[in-house]
């Protein structure tokens, strides 16, 4: 196991504190007036969610957390349970909870190869792009006098997730979505 020192436990990283997997949000080295530096972090505990502060000082070490991170295809949801497969071997499937995927599993498509993150035994998230290509499965017209500036309108994607879209977005299209926010970012293309 890999120990930090308080300078090296910066942003993105992955610690075990108090026995815990936590990933690094945000962290500060400052100097408080005459004293030693100290690192203020932001972290998020990949078991629970929780975000919370932290001050590490100069004599503090922390331990690297080690993260697997598998390959997964995803094949289906059902009442709530993901359910994915190793790529290479259909037949060894396990399944995920909505919560460990949070928002993010409403933009999964089905075979799309991700990676579940594990600590030890057990899974704690999954990594996949921040952005997704999906294609619109229902969109409604834009009403005229209805698209002035800003105008947005709600349109289903074909994993299911409805999302707010400009008005000029057309029912077939193919839009990029950014997984972290659940935002339309762009026109990826027109579909028929």
């Amino acid at each position: 196991m890999a120990m930090l020192d308080y300078s090296e436990i910066t942003e993105r990283k992955y610690i075990v504190f108090n026995g815990e997997p936590w990933e690094i949000i945000t962290s500060h080295v400052f100097r408080k007036q005459q004293r030693k530096p100290v690192n203020a972090v932001k972290m998020k505990n990949l078991i629970t969610g929780k975000v919370t502060e932290q001050s590490f000082h100069v004599s503090e070490k922390v331990e690297e957390a080690e993260i697997d991170k598998i390959d997964a295809k995803y094949l289906y949801v059902n009442r709530g349970e993901f359910w994915f497969c190793d790529p290479t071997d259909p037949s060894n499937r396990f399944q995920i909870s909505a919560e460990i995927l949070g928002n993010r599993g409403k933009f999964l498509k089905p075979n799309t190869v991700i990676k579940v993150l594990k600590f030890g035994d057990t899974t704690i998230g999954i990594d996949m792009p921040i952005k997704v290509e999906l294609k619109v499965t229902e969109a409604h017209e834009a009403v005229k006098g209805n698209t002035a500036q800003g105008a947005t309108k709600v349109v289903k994607l074909e994993t299911g997730a409805e999302i707010n879209v400009p008005m000029f977005i057309k029912e077939g299209e193919i839009i990029k979505v950014n997984t972290e926010t659940g935002e339309y970012t762009e026109r990826a293309s027109a579909g028929f």
